[in-house]
């Protein structure tokens, strides 16, 4: 039988961000009975197999309702569809319901998850070896895997305590340039960051937007934890800011329906200009590059989150009140499981910290010593909890902290993960 050799692979096959999240599954398999703190994924509780068919339904009906001919509703159901999905209308009025964000329902792609927008728009910008993307660090390693598939090299901008430093972006933009290279754009998740938690205010939203035209930059907006704040306080959209058409907004129904429909979007409605001066929208251009990665989004998982936005009235927001309540009432009872399991004189003279996010599903947590996948392999089989060590969310970094995840399991058990974890730390530290 034919043997290769892993070193003559391409490098994403060993990238170690990919490598390290498989081991955290395999972890997990291996111990079922730990408590995670470290899966992101959302509550299953919100979610049965009746509502696929029901949401279905509700699309189908919401098609010919519209006035659709039998023959037509069954095509765009079974059949090959229109490269840049079928739900742009509905995603549009949804943006302008729920985050004030006004684009052409033409400039909205549907695509198979948020996983196949990143790739996408990095494909799209990245023309040459020359040209990079910035990112804020600690970084999601979904947008760092997919540039090292498609070989663009990604520049960290380290994340402040406070956030994003907007002067820092143009910082490293001038030093990208000085090198040579030129940098086409900052991906970022301005509201409760993965990993950091942290949520952009509204003034270095509006001074970030500045920095990106004073430094030639678009912003590639990625937003899956916009509809879980704390409180109710509005977060403007960068793209709801945005005049000048600096940002491609990205968005995912992962977390506000559910993973397994794999529908995410991005919305280009940038201008492209073409040589003999005739103009496009930017998602039209992009369509070429997704009509070779999936041809189409399936046409039946876009039913399915069709259904789930005729049915709110295309508002995540009022769709997503039963979820809004479980998630504040979980990073609310991880926060405070972190108080009483690690009390103040002992865990300042332990050198043990966090941070408290006013929203989204994590959190995290500095330790005095290494956070590193032996230590995770240890927690889960005497301790019985699992965490993500920061170091995956860094290109050089992070190996004296931990994320923590509220979003998967119930109240009671995320209290006892913590009081697990409390018990690594004590005997660590």
């Amino acid at each position: 039988m034919v043997e290769l050799s892993r070193a003559g692979l391409h490098v994403s096959v060993s990238d170690p961000v990919a490598t390290s999240m498989n081991f955290l599954n395999e972890i997990a398999g291996r111990y079922p009975d730990a408590i995670s703190l470290a899966a992101g994924r959302p509550y299953d509780g919100f979610y049965s197999v009746e509502d696929i068919v029901r949401y279905q339904r509700s699309y189908v009906d919401h098609l010919r309702n519209g006035g659709l001919a039998e023959e037509r509703v069954r095509g765009l159901l079974l059949q090959y569809g229109r490269t840049n999905g079928q739900l742009g209308d509905l995603i549009a009025r949804m943006l302008e319901i729920d985050e004030d964000i006004v684009v052409p329902s033409e400039s909205v792609m549907v695509t198979a998850g948020c996983q196949e927008a990143m790739i996408i728009a990095l494909r799209a910008l990245c023309a040459g070896p020359d040209d990079v993307v910035l990112a804020v660090e600690p970084c999601y390693v979904g947008l760092t895997g997919a540039a090292r598939i498609l070989g663009v090299d990604v520049v960290p901008v380290p994340e402040a305590a406070g956030g994003l430093d907007p002067d820092a972006v143009a910082e490293v933009a001038r030093r990208v340039r000085a090198a040579g290279k030129r940098p086409r754009a900052l991906y970022l998740v301005p509201n409760f960051s993965n990993p950091s938690g942290i949520s952009l205010s509204t003034a270095i939203r509006r001074r970030l937007l500045e920095v990106a035209g004073e430094q030639d930059l678009l912003l590639l907006e990625d937003d899956p934890y916009g509809l879980f704040g704390l409180d109710d306080e509005p977060r403007p959209a960068l793209k709801s800011l945005d005049t000048d058409g600096r940002v491609i907004y990205l968005g995912s129904f992962a977390k506000s329906c559910f993973p397994g429909a794999r529908v995410g979007f991005l919305v280009a409605d940038q201008t492209v200009v073409g040589d003999e001066g005739g103009r496009t929208l930017l998602a039209d251009e992009m369509s070429a590059i997704k009509s070779m990665l999936t041809v189409n989004t399936s046409p039946i998982s876009q039913a399915v989150i069709g259904g789930v936005l005729v049915e709110s009235g295309c508002s995540m927001r009022t769709a997503n009140q039963n979820k809004l309540s479980f998630y504040r009432n979980n990073l609310r009872t991880m926060l405070a499981a972190l108080e009483e399991h690690f009390p103040q004189p002992e865990r300042g003279m332990r050198g043990v910290r966090w941070n408290v996010p006013t929203g989204g599903f994590f959190a995290v947590v500095d330790v005095p010593f290494a956070a590193d996948e032996k230590l995770l392999e240890l927690s889960a089989e005497q301790f019985g909890v699992l965490w993500t060590p920061m170091s995956f969310f860094y290109s050089d970094g992070g190996d004296h902290a931990l994320r923590l995840s509220c979003s998967y399991l119930a109240a009671e058990r995320i209290a006892e993960g913590v009081r697990r974890l409390s018990r690594l730390v004590a005997e660590h530290a």
